[in-house]
Formats: C-alpha cells, structure tokens, sequence
C-alpha cells in the first residue's frame, strides 16, 4: 500500500477506537499530532453494539483515512458482564476487578491492532487506555502497555528489522475531568461517543453503570456539559 500525497508511513497510526469517549480523545490527539489514522474497531459481540455506531461517527469525525470494524465473537468465550448472561452492575463504581472485566480483551486488541499497524506500516499505535478514573481493569495499567510495548518490538518482522514500534496512551495518567477537558480543547464532539455498558430500550445511556458514572463525574468535575443524554445522572 502506497503513502498518500504528503503522507509518510511513519506519519501513520492505527488508533484502537471503541466509540468511547477515551478512545476519542486519544485519536484526537493522534490527529492534533499531524498524523494520517487508520482506526480499528473489534466487533467482540458486546451488549453495547450502540458503540459500533459511535465507532464510525468518531471515524468519520476525525478524518480517518480507513476504517476496520473487525468481528470477533467474544461471546462464545463469555465470563463478562458485557460479553455473556451477566447483569451489568448498577450500584456504583465497584472495588477490584469488576465483572465487566472481559478477559485479556486489551491483549487480544492490540495484537490485532499491531498485525494491522505492522501491515501498514505504522510505527504509532494509539489507546485510550486510563489508569487513574478507571473501573480497575489489569490491562489499563501502565505497565502492561510497556511491557506489551516490548513484546511487539521482539515479535514482529518490523521489530526485527528495526522499526521501533510504540504504543501510545496519551490518556493513562489523566483524570476524567481532564479527559473531558481535553476533548473540548480538541473541539471534539463528545455527543457522539458512547461510553454505557447498559444502554436503554429507548436507547439512551443508563447513568448508573460503572461506565456511565466515571463519564458524569468527570463532566461534572470539569464543569463541560457532556453531550449525550442519559436516563438517570449521578453527577
């Protein structure tokens, strides 16, 4: 595959896009830093497909010279609130790894995400992967994302050949108010994200998940309005 006019491959990166807000915000960055972005998003048959829909809008929005929506059936494995007949906790933000925990999901994503940065040549792989305002997921944390960073470097033909990949988590040490802070700075429009694991039949966010309560509590923080609608708040 060719660079396009002006474009280097070194000037690519695939960014891991789920439709969520942190996601966004990395691939904004990505796109602030002057980069071509090729976004990649994993079908793994989630209960929240209304992501998929906010995956391609953010696409769109940030000009991504390519889209992959990839399908990957999670749900034949199960063992997740969010991949198998497990209610999605609506309590309050739980202590320790909660159940919406799908098993080494970010593993599984950035393998992919590296097969196709290595294909395209990238040497950038962007995450909105957070360690700070966070539901205690083990692969948010900054030492796997170095250590996976090392993994990719010893186990591909790129790698071997030189090319010193990096995966990037612009996000890992900001709060959700600076997240929101930084979407509005980037003049992104949060309002078609999707952040809730629960989403209602008429379909709006629940705003009582985990992930629905980190994403008010930072808006709320930051004093941004957020722009989607939610059936409850929580502040």
């Amino acid at each position: 595959m060719g660079s396009p006019p002006g474009q280097t491959a070194g000037n690519r990166a695939v960014v891991l896009l789920s439709g969520g807000l942190d996601s966004m915000v990395a691939g904004g960055i990505a796109r602030e830093e002057g980069r071509s972005l090729y976004a990649l998003t994993i079908d793994y048959g989630q209960r929240h497909r209304v992501e998929l829909d906010a995956a391609r809008k953010v696409a769109d929005a940030l000009g991504c010279e390519r889209h992959v929506i990839l399908p990957l059936d999670l749900t034949v494995f199960g063992g997740s609130a969010l991949t198998d007949d497990i209610p999605v906790p609506t309590g309050g933000v739980e202590e320790g790894i909660p159940v919406t925990y799908v098993p080494a999901r970010n593993i599984v994503f950035l393998s992919l995400t590296l097969a196709w940065a290595e294909t395209v040549g990238a040497e950038q792989i962007f995450i909105g992967v957070n360690a700070l305002d966070y539901s205690g997921y083990p692969d948010c944390r900054p030492e796997f994302i170095a250590a996976f960073e090392r993994m990719a470097r010893i186990g591909t033909k790129a790698g071997a050949e030189g090319s010193a990949l990096t995966i990037r988590a612009p996000l890992q040490f900001m709060t959700k108010a600076r997240i929101a802070a930084e979407a509005a700075r980037l003049g992104l429009d949060t309002g078609i994200s999707w952040s809730c694991y629960a989403p209602t039949p008429a379909g709006l966010a629940c705003g009582v998940c985990d992930s629905c309560r980190l994403r008010q509590k930072g808006f709320a923080e930051a004093g941004i309005e957020d722009g989607i609608t939610y059936e409850r708040t929580t502040g």
